[in-house]
């Protein structure tokens, strides 16, 4: 996973979004925030450049593309291919 220089990302034109969460993914979305002393809009913006910034097998893992009985075995695959390529460091 790679941190991101938030002196980049602080000083950039904003654009806003609107978006529809649960009231689950609120909740949880709420508590992060409280947590980490920070806006609900920076958790979502920086936990979406974070996102952005992953291999395409990664996101796929993250938004549910593979089939619950082969999850295992392909986050065996990502974490290897993470680590040859040194993403995962």
């Amino acid at each position: 996973m790679r941190g991101l220089d938030t002196a980049d990302t602080e000083s950039q034109p904003r654009i806003i979004v609107r978006i529809e969460l649960t009231p689950s993914a609120k909740e949880h979305l709420t508590r992060i925030a409280k947590r980490n002393g920070m806006t609900q809009v920076a958790v979502t913006s920086r936990l979406l450049e974070w996102f952005a910034t992953q291999s395409e097998l990664v996101q796929a893992a993250i938004l549910g593309h593979y089939p619950q009985a082969i999850q295992a075995e392909i986050a065996d695959l990502i974490l290897k291919h993470m680590s040859k390529s040194g993403r995962g460091r």
